[in-house]
């Protein structure tokens, strides 16, 4: 499959598709949800959503599983390296060193990805080495720009929009968003055992829950009536930026459509397994069952040839639908 895929996206230097196939594994054994939706991607873009996962997940490895030896200042050190090896690889200044910035790198130029992004992610990446908790939800939005936002940015030149960019780049960061958020709630016991809190503390000082109450449920096994409150505030709240990205899916190109929704309805059936856990992250990790997960895949399968077949009987009538891959590109364009 792998080879396919490369061949698809016309990727033939041995280096590049060694990187290329790093990144691909990195996301098959760390993004499973995120994993099993880009399958539903057409072969040829497949490449590129798998080295936008992969320098994300290197970096993050970097703050988070260097190994309990290592000192911030390692830590710190190791993104230093890695920004500088970015920065060479994106401005050709020379070599890139790891396969995962070779492959973004590549990725970035073929579709002409904005720097910036990158740049934001990275300062993301560094603020975890220092900061342990976000006093407010804007805080927290602003630290997730960088986290989470620009993910979902640098992933619209390779979707593909029906509308200008411009229009889908607001329901695309907040579908990043609304990914991180997901996560944050799934992984409060995680994230705790490492320091740190990402839901906002007025939320949870709104339901009267400090960091010493949830180390003390972590700790003990046992549920207080507080924490399920404002896990339940924190779902609600993520449930909003869904809504907020919702309107997203109808602009991409249609061949994206299906992998996007499916990962969408998975990252959401996240939310009603926590829900009917009982709210217990801070105990176990809610996961969507296989049969959910195989049900949304076969949809999305689904959808995938119902698209493709429209694109190849409109190629056939002369008028193929034009996904559009620049701002200046716009609804009627896209006809």
């Amino acid at each position: 499959m792998t080879r396919r895929e490369l061949d698809a996206a016309g990727i033939t230097d041995p280096a590049l598709r060694a990187a290329y196939t790093r990144c691909r594994l990195l996301n098959a054994r760390h993004g499973r949800t995120y994993f099993l939706a880009t399958r539903l991607l057409p072969a040829d873009r497949r490449p590129a959503v798998h080295a936008l996962y992969g320098f994300a997940r290197w970096a993050d490895d970097i703050v988070d599983d260097m190994g309990a030896r290592a000192t911030t200042a390692e830590r710190a050190a190791t993104l230093t390296r890695l920004e500088e090896q970015l920065r060479r690889a994106l401005t050709d200044a020379g070599p890139a060193g790891e396969p995962v910035v070779v492959a973004l790198a590549d990725t970035a130029a073929r579709y002409a990805i904005d720097p910036a992004h990158f740049t934001d992610f990275m300062a993301s990446m560094r603020s975890d080495l220092t900061v342990t908790d976000y006093a407010t939800y804007d805080d927290l939005r602003a630290y997730m720009h960088g986290s989470a936002a620009v993910i979902g940015l640098q992933m619209l030149p390779v979707l593909g929009t029906v509308t200008a960019r411009t229009t889908a780049a607001p329901h695309a960061a907040a579908l990043g968003v609304a990914f991180q958020l997901t996560n944050f709630l799934r992984d409060v016991g995680e994230d705790l055992d490492r320091g740190r809190i990402y839901l906002p503390a007025d939320l949870l000082a709104a339901h009267g829950v400090q960091r010493d109450l949830l180390l003390w449920s972590r700790r003990t096994g046992r549920h207080d009536p507080r924490i399920t409150a404002a896990l339940r505030a924190a779902d609600d709240l993520t449930r909003a930026v869904y809504r907020e990205a919702a309107p997203g899916l109808a602009m991409l190109d249609p061949v994206s459509r299906p992998c996007i929704r499916t990962a969408y309805v998975l990252y959401r059936g996240i939310l009603d397994a926590i829900a009917d856990s009982g709210y217990a992250v801070l105990h176990r990790r809610a996961v969507v069952r296989r049969r959910r997960r195989a049900t949304v895949a076969a949809d999305g399968l689904v959808r995938v040839l119902s698209a493709r077949l429209r694109a190849r009987g409109g190629a056939a009538r002369g008028t193929p639908p034009v996904p559009c891959r620049s701002d200046a590109c716009s609804v009627k364009e896209a006809g």
